[in-house]
């Protein structure tokens, strides 16, 4: 596959030190978005909620035609989803723009 890939991971508050656990989590896609994804990593399940229970609490991703295209469409599914605390870098692949729209 030749499009553009980026990530982004989304961390609770106090990560990477002391982080703060069992905040829920909502605004997780329902169902499949073609060329994004939601990967877990600091989550838990509490009565049938997920709460987070780590620093790295997960990563999004996109694809896209261009770098820009893919980072658009983390940030935008990294906006979505929401919980206390939530904290991710919104400049994660901008390097890569700069070259791409340099061109």
């Amino acid at each position: 596959d030749p499009r553009a890939s980026l990530g982004i991971v989304l961390a609770a508050e106090g990560y990477p030190k002391d982080y703060r656990k069992g905040d829920e989590i909502s605004g997780l896609p329902k169902s499949a978005v073609k060329n994004e994804k939601v990967f877990l990593a600091g989550v838990a399940e509490q009565e049938g909620k997920l709460v987070t229970n780590g620093g790295r609490v997960l990563c999004v991703t996109a694809l896209g035609e261009s770098v820009f295209e893919a980072q658009q469409k983390a940030l935008k599914l990294a906006e979505q989803i929401q919980w206390s605390g939530r904290f991710y870098r919104r400049d994660i692949g901008y390097r890569a723009v700069e070259r791409e729209q340099a061109k």
